[in-house]
């Protein structure tokens, strides 16, 4: 009877992310614990941790119980070696495909068109025009057909480009042919831009490595988006370094990267410090499915994006 009487339990790590959330129904408790400090209850029902801080914050955990550990990013390689047992997880699913999609659409064009080279110019104040490598026109081939691939897709139609999605199983999606990986070896060659937002995994543990870069033409881009360990980055130098291949990239393997990594230096790649999903859409989209979240548990079902089972 005591379990039915006490409010339901979530703490979330800023006031802000509070504030979006907004007015709670009757019967929750909204909380803030950053998780900087020890837990502040010894039961609480949802905890939303801080964002990307995974491998320090979780075992924190140790000692609370919990119904649902609601993370703020879609990733989850890794996870499972610091999350205490006994709690469930789930992913954030729907809070990063826009502004992950964007940024692969924004490096993709700021490479193509020569971006980088133009701010450099702009520095030193150069008038220095080139001609450029457009989109359109251009064959890309889709690296990961889920939540992200087809927000990247959806944002690629205007550009009038000849688009090939590729994922780990053929099949049809909402009228858009879906390659399987098996399919890669005749796809890369008529690739001039392939955009990968795969997750980590033993399947996907450097997918792209010497021979997928060797099969793509020559000028051609890759964009990663995903993970860094997607890419073999000793490869992916190699092809770059001969002039094969150009890169743009939000995630890398080491991460961060060092300051005297070739990468940083080499002509053809544009790096961004993994901001994919660090835009202003997080925020209303993480309050909305921690609220979510709260609803459904107070209903009684099941929650939402569980990627790992208590």
């Amino acid at each position: 009877m005591s379990s039915s009487i006490r409010p339901l339990v979530v703490s979330v790590p800023t006031e802000k992310l509070a504030a979006d959330i907004g007015p709670v129904p009757a019967g929750v408790e909204l909380i803030v614990w950053a998780m900087d400090a020890e837990a502040p209850r010894d039961e609480i029902d949802i905890v939303v941790p801080p964002y990307m801080s995974a491998s320090v914050i979780l075992p924190r955990l140790e000692g609370v119980r919990t119904r649902l550990v609601q993370s703020q990013s879609i990733g989850y390689d890794g996870i499972a070696a610091h999350l205490p047992r006994g709690h469930a997880f789930a992913n954030a699913a729907s809070v990063h495909e826009a502004s992950t999609a964007e940024l692969a659409v924004a490096l993709t064009l700021a490479s193509q068109r020569r971006i980088p080279a133009f701010v450099r110019a702009q520095d030193e104040g150069r008038w220095a025009p080139e001609f450029a490598t457009s989109l359109a026109d251009r064959r890309v081939l889709l690296l990961g057909y889920g939540g992200v691939g087809k927000a990247i897709a959806a944002r690629l139609a205007p550009f009038e480009v000849q688009l090939v999605a590729v994922a780990s199983r053929a099949r049809d999606e909402e009228g858009m042919p879906v390659h399987s990986v098996s399919e890669l070896p005749a796809l890369l060659p008529d690739a001039d831009i392939v955009i990968t937002s795969l997750p980590a995994g033993e399947a996907t543990n450097r997918i792209i490595e010497d021979a997928f870069l060797s099969a793509l033409p020559d000028g051609a881009l890759v964009v990663n988006v995903g993970r860094g360990s997607l890419v073999d980055t000793d490869a992916l130098v190699d092809h770059v370094r001969r002039g094969r291949v150009r890169a743009a990239l939000d995630v890398t393997e080491p991460e961060p990267l060092p300051a005297d990594h070739p990468l940083w230096s080499l002509p053809g790649v544009l790096i961004s410090p993994h901001v994919g999903g660090a835009s202003t859409a997080m925020q209303p989209r993480i309050a909305r499915l921690v609220r979510t979240q709260i609803e459904r548990m107070l209903a009684g079902e099941p929650p939402l994006n569980v990627v790992i089972a208590a």
